[in-house]
């Protein structure tokens, strides 16, 4: 049942990603004109789209790698490369997405890096960039030893969990921001709710569905990936709780005549 929920959960999650995507996408076509890259306003378009599809639906995906049942058991080198992997795609965006704004700002001699929604958003990327850097050092090249790595580890979670929060506030900031900006002048203020800050406020929401979702499932004791050599109850197939046969609380997990390595 647990892995039932965790699946549907994932399929719920995907759906919610790829609507933040298409919905962002959808706002900068509709109403904002569409894309380019000239250092022109159509060029600042591709930064909300790359920073909630970098900072936010990538960076959730490559945060649930480890939830996955299939990674609890065999080697976990492929693990960490497929985690390691999202995480660059998603910063790669990330920066993408910050060239665009930086370049139209320059552009159009407009000030960097004066708003909170700006501050905030450097900041996240900041602490993303040191994040990959020490997982891959520590957790993803041989040379630290157990030691170091089970010391880091509730560092490297702490933060990992702490960085989605923030892009999620930084989004969130930013698309209300957008709207202050672009709506000003208008006809129709953003205080009147036109449709453009309806359309934009909800995609606001659904950022923020996708996130409690991704840090609910981070946080689920059942889908943790368990201690090396122990399952718990709730991760067992059905037939082997209790109730079903008389084992113990907790079961060993033989996978190979080598010890499992925490993360």
């Amino acid at each position: 049942m647990a892995s039932g929920w965790f699946y549907l959960s994932c399929l719920v999650l995907g759906s919610l990603g790829s609507m933040c995507i298409l919905f962002t996408v959808y706002w900068m076509q509709y109403w904002h004109d569409g894309f380019a890259w000239n250092g022109s306003i159509y060029m600042f378009n591709w930064h909300p789209v790359l920073m909630v599809a970098g900072m936010v639906v990538f960076y959730g995906g490559a945060s649930l790698v480890y939830r996955l049942p299939q990674s609890w058991v065999g080697p976990k080198l492929p693990w960490k490369l497929l985690h390691a992997s999202l995480h660059l795609m998603a910063f790669v965006l990330t920066v993408v997405g910050l060239v665009a704004v930086f370049t139209f700002h320059n552009h159009g001699r407009i000030a960097n890096l004066y708003t909170l929604h700006s501050w905030l958003g450097i900041t996240t990327v900041f602490l993303f960039a040191c994040q990959w850097f020490l997982g891959f050092a520590v957790f993803l090249l041989p040379w630290a030893s157990m030691w170091l790595r089970s010391l880091l580890k509730p560092i490297h979670v702490f933060f990992g969990a702490a960085i989605l929060s923030l892009s999620i506030a930084s989004v969130i900031s930013g698309i209300n921001e957008k709207l202050f900006f672009s709506l000003k002048n208008s006809t129709k203020p953003y205080s009147s709710l036109p449709s453009e800050a309806v359309f934009a406020n909800s995609t606001g929401m659904l950022v923020v569905a996708f996130g409690l979702l991704v840090l609910y499932i981070l946080l689920a004791s059942s889908w943790k990936r368990p201690e090396p050599g122990i399952l718990t109850d709730s991760q067992l197939p059905l037939q082997l709780r209790p109730g079903s046969r008389p084992f113990p609380v907790t079961y060993m997990l033989v996978t190979s005549r080598q010890p499992c390595e925490s993360w």
